[in-house]
């Protein structure tokens, strides 16, 4: 089965509002086995709401509509539904009560213009809008459901929730739904192309299923999608490709779903009791920001140093000042003496540090723009690895940033520094 979104508004269109409803909504549909195959937005346009009505009953299950259901001149989701289903407008009694209610609470007087939002199609079921004025709208056309809700996101959520949901998982059983999950591995290190490269056969790995590649400055997302008739299925189903991609890409997953790198690494420090400092300086404390965003992140991070002039590189990190003489404050040496000296200075059993040149301007031909040495100190162990990232510089220090946690977990887990 199938479902299809459509948000309307003209502010979606210009981008003076983001769409997070569909997000949202794409999300509870899958999850209730009624994954969305198409989300579309739309001007307020009578007549492209009508020909998008046309497509929903001929293609799909379920269309959720989101918007256009307010009480001035240009919301036109009611007025288009009971043109296209020939229906007519009848006053809901409760509806009105609900709204005059609503307006009385709030000590205001209610506009007229107001009253019309207690006027429902005749051949529709009302959903009840417990926090706002508008109610939806339920049509069940020959075994397609059409569902109109206010684009309000508060209100609409709820309506979801409380009544939407619960009302198709009556209407279509389980069977007829069917079961489908997801799950996303975490990658950092190769980028898309050279990741896809690595797995080599896709549909090998995937048969039936899904695989989603989502880059991102970060790294890649692997979103692995699963439909079957029975949950059991569908979980060994996703166990099995899941296995199959760990044992081609397996040293470069970090993590699952919504986890982090930074959640990963406090889990590993805590667990063996160990702790960790910072050097920055290209990233100007980004570091530190990801690793503190952790609750409980203080039982294992002892502090950060952001050394961004040479002077408090020499005055506060212990580098010394014939390093930078000779080979710069961009280096493999100064990479390694920042994070020696922090990991002495703080006196913590591991230590990462950065220093490049994060852009737009004082890239030399020698020296680029993009281009970051990134250090690690441990106990007996101390190395730099040098990268070039880029022109941007916001991507740059995103990119050192990742690449320093990823170079601290592969040292925690003894994994080889290899990347691409």
């Amino acid at each position: 089965m199938k479902s299809k979104l459509i948000s309307i508004g003209d502010e979606i269109l210009i981008g003076q509002i983001i769409n997070t409803n569909a997000a949202y909504l794409g999300d509870i549909l899958f999850s209730a086995g009624l994954p969305a195959e198409k989300m579309i937005v739309i001007g307020d346009e009578e007549r492209i709401l009508i020909d998008e009505l046309e497509d929903s009953l001929k293609n799909y299950d379920v269309t959720i509509i989101t918007g256009g259901l307010g009480p001035t001149h240009d919301d036109v989701t009611k007025p288009a539904l009971v043109k296209f289903f020939r229906d007519e407008l009848i006053q809901n009694e409760n509806v009105l009560t609900h709204v005059k209610n609503i307006f009385a609470s709030r000590n205001l007087k209610m506009p007229e213009v107001n009253y019309g939002q207690a006027l429902v199609p005749r051949k529709s079921e009302v959903i009840w809008n417990h926090n706002g004025t508008a109610p939806g709208i339920w049509y069940d056309s020959g075994g397609r459901i059409i569902v109109s809700l206010p684009g309000v996101p508060y209100e609409m959520k709820s309506m979801m929730e409380n009544f939407v949901i619960p009302k198709l998982k009556e209407k279509f059983s389980e069977k007829e739904r069917g079961y489908c999950i997801q799950k996303t591995l975490l990658t950092t290190g190769p980028g898309e192309s050279t990741l896809n490269e690595i797995l080599g056969d896709i549909k090998e790995l995937t048969g039936d299923n899904k695989l989603a590649f989502l880059p991102s400055a970060d790294g890649v997302r692997l979103r692995i999608t699963v439909s079957a008739e029975s949950l059991k299925e569908a979980e060994r189903r996703l166990i099995e490709t899941e296995n199959k991609i760990r044992i081609k890409a397996g040293d470069f997953i970090y993590g699952i779903n919504e986890e982090t790198i930074e959640l990963n690494i406090g889990k590993i420090l805590r667990e063996r009791n160990k702790t960790l400092s910072v050097a920055e300086s290209c990233t100007g404390g980004e570091i530190s920001s990801r690793i503190v965003s952790i609750a409980g992140s203080s039982d294992y991070y002892w502090g950060g140093i952001c050394a961004y002039s040479n002077r408090e590189k020499v005055k506060i990190l212990g580098v010394r000042e014939e390093t930078l003489v000779k080979y710069g404050a961009v280096s493999e040496e100064t990479a390694i003496e920042m994070a020696d000296g922090v990991r002495k200075f703080m006196e913590t059993d591991y230590a990462v540090s950065t220093t490049g040149i994060a852009g737009p301007s004082g890239g030399t031909e020698q020296k680029p723009v993009g281009l970051v040495w990134i250090g690690f100190s441990g106990a007996g162990k101390s190395f730099a690895m040098k990268f070039q990232f880029g022109g941007r510089r916001d991507i740059n220090i995103s990119r050192a940033s990742m690449r320093a946690l990823e170079i601290l977990r592969r040292e925690l887990l003894n994994i080889e520094q290899n990347y691409y």
